[in-house]
């Protein structure tokens, strides 16, 4: 058989070949080839087709074929044969194949060859792919490798007892003994190396760290001797000493300082010696600057010491380097929040990072920039974060939008500051905020009552400028809706006010209804700040026209609510100044309605929520706990106080259909869609049903009752059965009052057995008029699933005559028709 072609040849071949498919012949050509010889025990050329083999499988080709073939180059005895076996044991072979437990024993006998060259070739390759069964077999010749006073052997055998330790954990201790000598060798290659050993025996073992704290002094000596060296050629890179040796010591040093003041201490005056003494000109010295920097970090450094560190962070801001760059602002970043002030002297020029065309280094930068704001620099930094959304790319937009409204809320110097930094970012970034936005700028504006006519006026002139920006378009219509009266008459003392009509208010709401630019959700903001406007403005005909139109719009949300407008200005126009009147005060906390459902002992049960009351009318905070502690026993189901209004309002039970968008407990602010908590129980889900809320013919036959008749206050009861569940029935409650005086401060309140459950409705007015001249409505919904006899307890507080009155009633004379 021919000899088979040289490796060099082999290589200028492919090189030759002018595409892939070329390049594949000619390679499974040769691996025919090789394969032969292989099966043809081919003792001669072994390590020569090996090697092929081998740059074969650095091209991507598969070479498993020739995995035994290095097993027996390994049991070879030329060195030619075994340095050849061993480099493809390296790159063939893994602890995931069986094949590899066949070579223990070579190895083992490797290691205790004569020849130190051999003996390395092994610790090589058990230190490269020694599985975790290798290592336990083969750690007693590592170990003795390690103490031997060949500094060839012992660098190798230190890097073979790392990959030991780490498939072992257990074999760490065997190991100890031969570490006490290890730093004094002189060799740097040894130092290096026993540098990473000491590194991972700290790392996983706490009593291998307490145990090496000791040698801080002696790592500090070896780090001071590298430092003031004169040039030496065999380890010089770029005018420093063995830049690789300073950094694995320092990273050492950060690993036995963490948490431990005398080791700190030892440490801090080397480590001012290499921040002040390293040449920043080459990239040599900074890579040994930012260990020493991560290295002051972590341990428990003097004040001057970490100042002096992130002035070094602050001098890598201004090198020309990316990466640099980079490294610098994620460092700071880590520190802000334990040196905030010394990282505050380099704000400038973080500020400045903000510029960069580079990506990652603007994300860091930005994110810098947000930790650095505090109540001192808020104007100064909000006027460089604002200048960055104007000009960024839309990726950062978002998280740069987020955190100005979290700065702002946290740092605002004034309300005026507050309002206009967030119409800002809605004006320049409004289609990237988050969601909670538009709630979270409502309630910041209607919080601000002296601000009313200043923002509204700001809003109204954002709109005529741009209306694509969605959630702006929403803050701007329900501001116009709430104070659309503040705008017409120019009542704006913070800036001159401007000169609006009715018509043009009206003209720009209805330009948004018919906008191609306009969602459904801003739509529904637009129709129903028109719908308040008709409380407020004089133009009510107009705004009943608008409202007809959209009565049989495509969109359901906007039909439905088109239609209940219709019917408030139709049968229930008596209601519609109560019902849109301004929104009060809000809480943060508020929540989309008046309960919050929550588990009680296995039951669903309301929880008493205690709403915010607008002025001047005021309820005790204890009120619903006062009443399930006087009704007592685990048989009642405690109901939800509602809000009271300041307005008198006649009765209506279909309150929740005509304004499904009117939070009940004062809520942020109308969305366009309903929304009621998703753990409430079904029944409060029914009026927000488009069909009829209850079925006045069924209730024809139900006939009403007396509940309470003491001290000239009559309770009357009226039925009705709701249309969509006729397991619902609602009672209307009518309170009158034969005294001559009026009954002020009015709380009606009710409890029923847990096998049903109930809601109450906003009373129509806290007042009862004296001598029976009109009468206080409230309307309660009870579900009753299993069709039982109703019965309920009552509450009434009132003020008579100057004198607060509190009673209980029970109530057990239902009509059948009621419940059955």
């Amino acid at each position: 058989m021919p000899a088979p072609i040289r490796l060099r040849e082999l290589i200028r071949t492919i090189r030759t070949a002018r595409t892939q498919a070329e390049e594949r012949e000619m390679i499974q050509k040769e691996c025919a080839a090789i394969r032969s010889s292989f099966r043809e025990e081919d003792n001669t050329y072994r390590c020569r087709n090996v090697a092929k083999l081998l740059y074969m499988h650095m091209l991507g080709y598969p070479a498993h074929f020739g995995q035994l073939e290095c097993l027996k180059l390994i049991a070879s005895q030329k060195f030619t044969d075994k340095r050849i076996g061993y480099l493809g044991a390296m790159l063939l072979l893994d602890e995931r194949q069986d094949v590899h437990l066949l070579m223990t024993n070579c190895i083992k006998n490797d290691l205790n060859h004569s020849t130190q060259y051999v003996q390395g070739l092994a610790l090589c390759t058990l230190g490269c792919m020694g599985s975790s069964e290798m290592c336990r077999d083969l750690a007693g010749e590592v170990e003795k490798l390690l103490k031997t006073s060949n500094s060839y052997l012992r660098k190798k055998a230190a890097l073979c007892a790392v990959h030991v330790i780490r498939k072992v954990p257990e074999l760490m201790e065997m190991f100890l003994p031969a570490t006490k000598n290890l730093l004094s060798e002189k060799n740097h290659g040894v130092l290096h190396t026993s540098v990473v050993l000491l590194t991972e025996m700290c790392e996983r073992s706490p009593d291998m760290l307490a145990h090496f704290r000791k040698l801080v002094p002696q790592l500090v000596r070896i780090l001071k001797n590298l430092i003031m060296s004169g040039y030496s050629p065999e380890h010089d890179v770029s005018g420093i000493s063995d830049p690789f040796l300073q950094v694995r010591i320092l990273r050492l040093l950060r690993i036995l300082g963490k948490s431990d003041d005398d080791s700190s201490e030892a440490m801090n005056d080397i480590l001012a010696q290499v921040a002040t003494n390293t040449e920043t000109s080459k990239n040599v010295g900074n890579a040994i600057l930012y260990e020493t920097v991560l290295t002051i970090m972590d341990i428990k450094s003097e004040s001057g010491l970490r100042v002096l560190a992130i002035n070094i962070l602050g001098r890598f801001l201004l090198n020309n380097d990316k990466n640099i760059r980079y490294v610098a602002l994620t460092s700071l970043l880590k520190t802000v929040q334990t040196d905030h002030n010394a990282v505050q002297r380099h704000r400038s020029t973080i500020v400045d990072c903000l510029k960069d065309l580079d990506v990652s280094i603007k994300r860091r930068a930005m994110e810098l920039s947000f930790a650095l704001v505090n109540g001192n620099n808020i104007r100064g930094m909000m006027k460089e974060l604002l200048y960055f959304l104007d000009s960024c790319d839309p990726e950062f937009k978002a998280d740069c939008a987020s955190g100005v409204f979290l700065a702002a809320e946290k740092y605002a110097p004034s309300k005026r500051w507050h309002i206009d930094t967030i119409m800002r970012v809605l004006t320049t970034a409004g289609s990237y905020v988050r969601d909670d936005s538009v709630p979270n700028l409502i309630q910041l504006i209607t919080n601000s009552v002296e601000m009313h006519a200043y923002t509204v006026q700001r809003l109204y002139k954002a709109l005529l400028d741009d209306i694509s920006q969605q959630p702006l378009v929403q803050v701007a219509s329900w501001c116009i809706g709430e104070y659309g009266d503040l705008l017409v008459s120019g009542q704006c003392e913070e800036e001159e006010p401007i000169q609006v009509t009715e018509d043009e208010v009206l003209d720009v709401l209805e330009g948004l209804l018919v906008s191609n630019l306009s969602t459904p959700v801003t739509r529904g903001y637009a129709l129903t700040a028109i719908m308040k406007l008709s409380t407020r403005f004089s133009s009510v005909n107009r705004i009943k026209k608008v409202v007809s139109i959209y009565g049989s719009s495509i969109d359901v949300e906007l039909q439905q609510r088109a239609v209940e407008y219709n019917a408030l200005f139709k049968k229930y126009d008596h209601m519609r100044p109560a019902l849109l009147e301004r929104m009060p005060i809000m809480e943060k906390t508020a929540t989309n309605g008046p309960t919050e459902i929550v588990q009680t002992n296995g039951e669903t049960e309301p929880s008493a929520v205690e709403p915010k009351h607008p002025p001047p009318v005021t309820q005790p905070a204890n009120q619903a706990n006062d009443l399930l502690d006087l009704l007592g026993g685990n048989d009642v189901v405690s109901v939800i106080q509602p809000t009271m209004p300041t307005k008198p309002a006649s009765a209506g039970g279909e309150l929740l259909d005509l304004l499904g968008d009117l939070s009940l407990s004062g809520g942020p602010a109308p969305a366009p869609a309903p929304s009621v908590p998703t753990s409430q129980p079904s029944f409060l889900l029914d009026g927000l049903s488009s069909p009829p809320l209850f079925n006045d013919i069924a209730a024809a036959g139900i006939p009403p009752m007396t509940a309470y008749n003491k001290n000239g206050l009559k309770i009357d009861f009226t039925f009705e059965r709701a249309n969509p569940n006729p397991n619902i029935a609602v009672i209307t409650i009518h309170a009158s009052n034969s005294t001559e005086a009026d009954m002020t401060d009015f709380v009606f309140q009710a409890a029923v057995p847990k096998t049903f459950q109930l809601q109450l409705l906003s009373p129509s007015s806290n007042v009862v008029p004296a001598l029976n001249q009109g009468t206080v409505t409230q309307v309660i919904r009870v579900l009753n699933p299993q069709k039982q006899q109703l019965r309920m307890r009552i509450k009434l507080t009132y003020t008579h005559k100057g004198s607060p009155v509190q009673d209980l009633a029970e109530v057990n004379n239902f009509p059948p028709q009621s419940w059955q």
